[in-house]
């Protein structure tokens, strides 16, 4: 079988599925893997990509570490081609509430971060070399952007498992939404040390799309919020590093297939360009905090 696989997670709507529409576009040689919740509206999606024989809908729930033992272990069964790619994008915002994960774990954390720390060590020996995987963040994991959002808070991994006693407020939500994309830079940059910034053969960057107003963010807002969001925040494109999600989808496909960034990897990257990440993302002592942590919760499913 000739060709190559790209797994997407959250590849049903927003910049998923853009991101599986470009890389389809781009080469005819791809073929995706759409990892998401609901099969039926990854089955839609696949539909509307209009690709016959080129994407393949598995389902895969980043809020349950067994779901994602579950995803990995249906791959080899898959008759696709070799997988060289995986995409870590899929996420959500809790803004208010106790809301968590199958396992117990906050669910902004355990979404944005735990499911797809599990997803990349179990899928990672499946990879078929040279592979790449892309880790989408966002620019709010930075306290020095101006972005409306509160600044990350980390201090130690174990304090990011479990909501307030009393729930999230909406300040202490998008805190931990931000938090939690701090922690995806973590992971990435980490991810890519110990595989030996490309020396095994797989590249790992990660991913700004921008502020995107056609996005699924906002669906925990409240009804005032996502009204402001739906009316007020397209006009707001004008404005730098503001895109559609089918621009941000093709930046993102980018680095995914791109021939021009084999080899590229331990990056950071705003739309197309090469940036610098916040202070925090490059320490490696929180980076090794939330490793161990994770590499804990993830080893206890049995």
């Amino acid at each position: 079988m000739t060709g190559k696989t790209a797994i997407i997670t959250g590849a049903n709507t927003g910049l998923g599925f853009e991101c599986a529409r470009a890389l389809l576009e781009s080469d005819p040689g791809w073929h995706v893997v759409l990892a998401v919740r609901d099969t039926r509206r990854g089955a839609d999606a696949a539909a509307r990509l209009d690709r016959p024989g080129r994407s393949t809908v598995v389902e895969l729930d980043l809020a349950s570490l067994r779901s994602v033992r579950d995803f990995a272990g249906r791959l080899p069964d898959l008759e696709v081609p070799p997988l060289t790619a995986l995409v870590c994008n899929a996420g959500l915002q809790v803004v208010s509430g106790a809301a968590t994960t199958a396992d117990g774990y906050e669910m902004t954390f355990g979404v944005n971060h735990l499911g797809h720390f599990a997803l990349v060590q179990q899928v990672l020996g499946a990879l078929t070399t040279p592979a790449r995987i892309v880790v989408v963040g966002s620019g709010t994991h930075d306290p020095d952007k101006f972005t409306g959002m509160p600044a990350p808070q980390y201090n130690s991994a174990d304090e990011l498992l479990r909501p307030p006693a009393g729930g999230l407020t909406g300040e202490e939500g998008r805190r931990r939404y931000t938090t939690s994309k701090l922690c995806n830079m973590l992971f990435a940059y980490e991810l890519d040390r110990r595989l030996g910034h490309g020396a095994r053969g797989v590249t790992v960057n990660a991913f700004d799309p921008g502020l995107m107003p056609g996005s699924g963010l906002a669906r925990n807002y409240g009804s005032v919020q996502r009204l402001a969001w739906r009316l007020v925040m397209p006009v707001l494109r004008i404005l730098p590093n503001v895109n559609s999600t089918r621009r941000s989808g093709a930046n993102l496909a980018a680095l995914v297939g791109d021939p021009a960034l084999d080899g590229v990897t331990g990056e950071y990257f705003e739309g197309t360009r090469r940036i610098r990440s916040s202070r925090d993302s490059y320490d490696p002592a929180l980076a090794a905090d939330l490793w161990q942590v994770s590499e804990r919760l993830v080893s206890a499913v049995g």
